[in-house]
C-alpha cells in the first residue's frame, strides 16, 4: 500500500508565484492545497508561504486576508513551515523596502537592500554555499545551483544554513526548528530545487506521523 503522502496548505493570498509552488510541492509528492480556508490551514500537515514581488504589497495582502496571524498561529504549533523568496522576507521583522511596513517577526532583524555594486535584482542561477548539514539538503549534491530573483536580503544570523555569493555573502536560506525559509525559487530550481521540495515533504510526513 502506498504512504499516506502529507497535505501542504499553500496560502493563497492572492499574490505570488502561487500556483507554481502549488506544482512543485505535488510533483515532490505532497498532497497540495491551493487555499485561504483556515479550516483547511489549520488541519494541514504543513505549510507553504510563497512570494514574489515587493515586500508592502505582499505583507498588506497577507495581512488583508488574515493569513498573517494564521500563519504565526501554525509557526507556533509546530507545524512545518516553508517560506519562499518573499515569503521568507515576510517572516522576518521588516523590511527596507517598506519603511514603516511590520513582518511576521518569525525572524527579530530586518531584511536589506543588497549591495548597490551589483546588478539589481539578482536574476540568475547561483550556487548555495552552505554552513553544515540540515534537512533540507539532504541528498543535495556539493555543488547545488539555485535559481534567485531579488533586490532584498536577509539580514545574518545564527539561523542561516545557506548564503551566496553576489556583490557579498547574501543569506540564501534560514532555517529554526520547523520553520525553513529560502531566498531562491527551489521550484524553479531544476532538479536540485525538487530535492528540496522533496526534503520538506518527507519532513512533514515524519512530523505528521508522530501526532
Amino acid at each position: 500500500m502506498e504512504p499516506t503522502r502529507p497535505v501542504l496548505a499553500v496560502l493563497d493570498y492572492g499574490i505570488g508565484n502561487l500556483h507554481s509552488a502549488h506544482k512543485g510541492f505535488e510533483h515532490a509528492g505532497a498532497d497540495t492545497r491551493l487555499t485561504s480556508d483556515p479550516v483547511e490551514i489549520r488541519e494541514a500537515d504543513g505549510v507553504v508561504l510563497p512570494g514574489v514581488g515587493a515586500y508592502g504589497p505582499c505583507m498588506a495582502a497577507l495581512r488583508a486576508t488574515g493569513l498573517a496571524d494564521l500563519a504565526v498561529e501554525r509557526i507556533d504549533a509546530g507545524v512545518p513551515f516553508f517560506g519562499i523568496c518573499i515569503g521568507m522576507q515576510l517572516l522576518f521583522a521588516g523590511s527596507e523596502e517598506a519603511p514603516g511596513c511590520a513582518g511576521l517577526g518569525v525572524f527579530d532583524r530586518q531584511v536589506t537592500r543588497i549591495p548597490d555594486t551589483v546588478k539589481h535584482p539578482q536574476m540568475q542561477w547561483n550556487r548555495l554555499d552552505r554552513r553544515g548539514a540540515h534537512p533540507m539538503f539532504t541528498d543535495l549534491p556539493d555543488d547545488a545551483w539555485m535559481y534567485f530573483v531579488h533586490s532584498f536580503s536577509a539580514a545574518e544570523g545564527d539561523d542561516v544554513i545557506a548564503t551566496c555569493d553576489y556583490g557579498d555573502d547574501l543569506v540564501a536560506a534560514v532555517a529554526r526548528d520547523n520553520v525553513w525559509a529560502a531566498q531562491f525559487h527551489p521550484e524553479k530550481s531544476g532538479t536540485n530545487g525538487l530535492q528540496i521540495l522533496r526534503n520538506f515533504v518527507a519532513e512533514t510526513a515524519t512530523v505528521a506521523g508522530k501526532r
